[in-house]
């Protein structure tokens, strides 16, 4: 009527802006490309930074040499650079002839290492490494050139270094990356008199490449063949890896570790799998993990060869063989897989025409032998090639092929129906139905064992 008011079935709703969910705009393709690729670019250049500054800080030698120069002036042996080889094994130091304070700086020569009270000595000097008959280096500063313009001495580098190698302690090179090298080595310096000059002080650098190095001196002295006491110095060096090295090398064995899990779990996922191609994608990721096993176990900063060390004991090695041991495991699968396979495509040819009564007794189809592998791989799965044997009637066949079902019903030889049968009719339908007590049926079919009697039926003998 009047007072009442109609109600709108559909309400306006305002609508979103095209490309607006919540209240968020989701960001373009191109624009979420642009912010990646500037992301990478300022990671790759804040690591960059890592390389700057290196040439502000004081040399490593500065301090040293400063400290010799006012409170022990006299000649410095530096080791400026230290060459390791765990293989051979051996280190081969290059030192340096430094002079320091008042009566060791040749005139010209100051400034070496940025310290400006050391230079290059200014006496002829021959240097013995652990006690050689012959001196190891001859040092003459009669050779060294001079530039015309200033008139200062030249530093050339063959005429003031020389090298001397040693042979590395190995006890305990099998436990890389936590392997630790020890050297003990005594020089002495003569001078042109055959007189011992004093060597005040050995330093090598601290870190080299893969390497940290720990040198220790000590003042000794050597007895002449006389009985007189010829002053020397002796260095201890303690070279190990450097805590980065560690980490990676430690890093990468456990990846190791893990992918060779992975092969592992590639044999449990493809047992489960009936189909060949799931199989074939198991095996393609297992190899490719067995060729990257090893190019990991090269990528470790300075490892040793294949020695037998303890990280191949426990990493390397056992790694190989199980990956290797899952890849075989997947081709056996892959092969069995293919086996069923042409078994189920086997056709089956049904015989028509002869009935349960007249076949004769089939011969039984010869055992097929089955390799002791396939329970283990495939698991206790059992397939039959028959669709109706799987569907659990075997045992209904059975009792069927025995005479306890017969079809059709026994008739007399007058062609009537036996005594035991009785012909029923429906009150309202002209079909008919046998009954009797000895026959059976399936539930569900025409024929039915007993049929209760009802009103709406009459036999023929009733009527």
């Amino acid at each position: 009527m009047g007072g009442t008011n109609p109600i709108s079935h559909a309400r306006s709703r305002p609508k979103n802006t095209q490309g607006v969910f919540g209240g968020i705009i989701p960001l373009q393709n191109t624009t979420l490309l642009a912010i990646a690729i500037i992301f990478s670019l300022f990671f790759i250049l804040s690591l960059s930074c890592a390389f700057l500054g290196d040439d502000e800080d004081e040399p490593y030698f500065k301090s040293i040499l400063n400290n010799v120069a006012l409170n022990d002036p006299g000649i410095v042996l530096l080791g400026e650079n230290v060459d390791v080889d765990v293989d051979e094994p051996a280190i081969t130091i290059r030192w340096s002839i430094i002079g320091c304070g008042d009566g060791y700086v040749l005139d010209g020569s100051n400034g070496v290492h940025a310290s400006s009270s050391c230079g290059l000595p200014p006496m002829y000097l021959q240097i013995f490494v652990d006690s050689s008959a012959e001196p190891t280096a001859v040092y003459d500063p009669s050779q060294l050139p001079f530039v015309r313009q200033s008139g200062r001495r030249r530093n050339i580098q063959n005429l003031v270094q020389f090298d001397s190698d040693h042979v590395l302690d190995v006890h305990e090179d099998r436990l890389y990356p936590f392997d630790t090298y020890v050297l003990s080595s005594t020089l002495r310096a003569v001078d042109a008199n055959n007189a011992t000059v004093p060597i005040r002080k050995l330093a090598t650098l601290d870190q080299v490449s893969s390497f940290l190095v720990k040198s220790t001196d000590v003042d000794s002295y050597e007895n002449s063949l006389n009985g007189t006491q010829m002053p020397s110095r002796d260095i201890d060096l303690e070279v190990r890896r450097p805590g980065q090295a560690r980490a990676f090398t430690l890093l990468l064995w456990g990846i190791s570790w893990m992918l060779t899990h992975v092969t592992i779990g590639h044999v449990l996922l493809a047992r489960g799998h009936t189909e060949i191609k799931p199989v074939i994608k198991h095996l393609v990721s297992a190899f490719a993990i067995l060729l990257a096993i090893p190019q990991l176990r090269n990528s470790m900063p300075d490892a040793p060869g294949f020695d037998g060390v303890l990280i191949d004991c426990i990493g390397f090695f056992p790694q190989m063989i199980l990956s290797s041991l899952s890849v075989l495991t997947l081709l056996l699968l892959l092969i069995l897989r293919e086996f069923d396979l042409m078994e189920d495509k086997t056709p089956i040819i049904p015989i028509v025409g002869i009935t349960a009564v007249d076949t004769p007794p089939a011969a039984s189809p010869p055992k097929r032998l089955r390799s002791p592998l396939k329970p283990l791989l495939l698991g206790k799965k059992e397939r039959t090639s028959s669709v109706q044997l799987e569907g659990g009637e075997l045992a209904r066949v059975k009792r069927d092929l025995k005479g306890e079902y017969v079809f059709p019903p026994v008739v007399s030889p007058a062609g009537t129906p036996s005594p035991q049968s009785v012909i029923h009719h429906r009150s309202r339908s002209s079909r008919s139905i046998f009954s009797g007590q000895g026959w059976g049926g399936r539930p569900g079919s025409v024929y039915m064992s007993e049929l209760s009697r009802s009103s709406t039926l009459r036999t023929l003998k009733e009527q």
